[in-house]
């Protein structure tokens, strides 16, 4: 069987890779540039340091910095205001996965018009939008190389996925200096997100070699510096390991899609505001132990890679240490309960059917293991009170 693989035709990997900035944009032929980002970046002055670096080259560049954590139907109409003001020959999309999930619905919108919603899962948006340029700035998203955006209806409470060849970026630059100033919290929540990724695409139904070689891989870069990079943010080769396994995690789940922690985890993040990192953290051990028996093997080949399983462990055993591991992560990680981050039950309780409805309804379930049915995922929600 065949498998599709769409990736972005040019990456640039490694430190000071952002200095190659002028040349990708040349090279696609660009000469004037919207840069999408959020307030921080600018405030950190990466949007100086890129200004500079395009001006330096002769290329005209403005600013839309009006992106939110968690990007809204609405936050992109705002942003369509920016790309609809001037003729913008390329984006270029600088920060975490909610700037670069804004600019590739920015990228497609402002070349086929409509509205975000329209594009909306199962619909696919495989015709390229304006050429985009994706710079990431947190080890955990894997945006920068996948075929997929995440935008909220928020006249429903629907975390809405849009997919298709066209919302891959054109290319990437992936320098993990760019990482250095992140907090710690941002550090695990996108650490795990980015772990969460490497073991949905090994364990899908729609793993192949291709992806697995990419899951291995990252898993095997992310398992021994997580927890090093949250404690020791300024160890440099740990924060180069995180953001090369993120974005090889990436490359697997966009081409082998992710599974049921990703379809709970969005109603999470679009019913209570919980960043999308730390709602995979809060549902991976419940998850993981309600797919086990339907992938064993493939769990235990996850555990010994990340690590916490050794070689001779049978799948038994591997599996047992895995289940252990992810709780322990969470546990140094500080990953709160709904409770603890501030969800009244009360409201939990009213919407927690409609939650397991859309989590179904985004198809991310069906990739996993073990396929769950509606009653199955609303006691899986009700787990992460315990």
């Amino acid at each position: 069987m065949s498998v599709s693989v769409v990736l972005p035709r040019m990456l640039e990997i490694g430190a000071g890779a952002l200095r190659k900035l002028p040349d990708i944009v040349s090279a696609l032929q660009g000469a004037n540039a919207l840069i999408v980002t959020d307030k921080m970046m600018v405030k950190l002055g990466y949007i100086a340091q890129i200004k500079t670096l395009l001006a330096a080259a002769g290329i005209d560049s403005g600013v839309f910095d009006g992106t939110e954590p968690e990007p809204t139907a609405a936050s992109i109409e705002a942003g369509m205001a920016y790309v609809n003001g001037a003729a913008w020959d390329v984006i270029i999309a600088v920060g975490g996965g909610s700037p670069i999930d804004s600019a590739k619905a920015l990228s497609i919108l402002g070349r086929h018009g409509g509205n975000i919603r329209d594009y909306k899962f199962p619909h696919q948006a495989d015709a390229p939008g304006i050429p985009l340029i994706a710079i990431p700035t947190t080890a955990g998203t894997g945006s920068e190389v996948t075929r997929f955006t995440i935008i909220t209806d928020e006249k429903n409470n629907e975390k809405m996925l849009c997919a298709g060849a066209g919302f891959v970026p054109a290319a990437a630059i992936v320098d993990a200096d760019l990482t250095l100033s992140l907090p710690a919290r941002t550090t695990a929540d996108t650490g795990i997100d980015a772990l969460t990724h490497a073991i949905e695409a090994y364990v899908s139904r729609k793993a192949s070699p291709f992806s697995d070689n990419l899951a291995l891989s990252a898993m095997r870069l992310i398992g021994p510096n997580l927890q090093r990079v949250y404690s020791h943010g300024e160890d440099v080769a740990a924060r180069e390991a995180m953001m090369l396994g993120s974005t090889l995690a990436g490359m697997a789940f966009s081409t082998a899609s992710v599974a049921l922690v990703h379809g709970m985890s969005r109603p999470i993040g679009a019913f209570f505001h919980v960043p999308h990192g730390l709602s995979n953290a809060m549902l991976l051990p419940a998850v993981t132990a309600f797919s086990l028996a339907a992938a064993p093997e493939r769990y235990a080949d996850c555990a010994r890679t990340i690590g916490v399983a050794d070689a001779g462990d049978d799948d038994a055993g591997a599996n047992d240490k895995l289940l252990t591991a992810l709780q322990t992560f969470n546990r140094a990680l500080k990953v709160p309960t709904l409770a603890e981050f501030g969800v009244a039950k009360p409201h939990f309780d009213e919407v927690v059917a409609v939650m397991a409805e859309q989590a179904l309804a985004s198809g991310s379930p069906g990739n996993n293991p073990r396929v769950p049915d509606s009653r199955e995922i609303i006691a899986l929600y009700q787990q992460l009170w315990a």
